[in-house]
């Protein structure tokens, strides 16, 4: 295999695994289907809702999005700026926006890890050593894992599948 070819192997394969669902349920089943009443239940023993875990999933995703590609990012506060207070979503459409804005934002990344133009090994210019590579696996395993507990959070409100 020619180094053009494994490097576009790899971003094939990195632009897969920000939507994967082999291994596991994907974002759009996860959130698919969830009742509005449903949205705003922490479940006994967990400290979130869907709405503050769909919300955290959106909010952590932009924040590593705009790190990517704005040279004026600005570092939020943890955990404040990256989990909502309310359990509850304000609104069917701050429901239906949060769901929109966390797949274009997924879109965005996938269209980077395609972008021939975008050094995955390289260190993000006004990072601290984070290259582009290690963004894209962030945003893949911090979905994943939020995606997972979605999914414990709808059985234990027996509303999966």
């Amino acid at each position: 295999m020619t180094a053009s070819e494994s490097d576009n192997a790899l971003r094939t394969q990195l632009a897969a695994v920000l939507a994967w669902k082999e291994a596991h349920v994907d974002f759009d089943t996860a959130v698919a289907g969830i009742p509005a009443p449903a949205r705003g239940t922490r479940p006994a023993n967990l400290p979130y809702s869907a709405w503050q875990l769909l919300e955290h999933l959106r909010i952590a995703q932009q924040d590593i999005l705009d790190f990517c590609v704005n040279p004026a990012y600005k570092e939020m506060k943890w955990p404040d700026d990256y989990w909502p207070a309310n359990p509850e979503p304000p609104s069917e459409a701050a429901w239906e926006d949060s769901v929109r804005q966390y797949r274009d934002d997924r879109a965005a990344f996938e269209r980077m890890a395609m972008d021939r133009a975008v050094d995955l090994f390289a260190k993000i210019p006004h990072g601290s050593g984070q290259t582009y590579l290690r963004e894209l696996l962030l945003v893949a395993g911090h979905g994943a894992y939020h995606v997972g507990e979605l999914i414990v959070l709808r059985r234990l409100l027996n509303i999966w599948p």
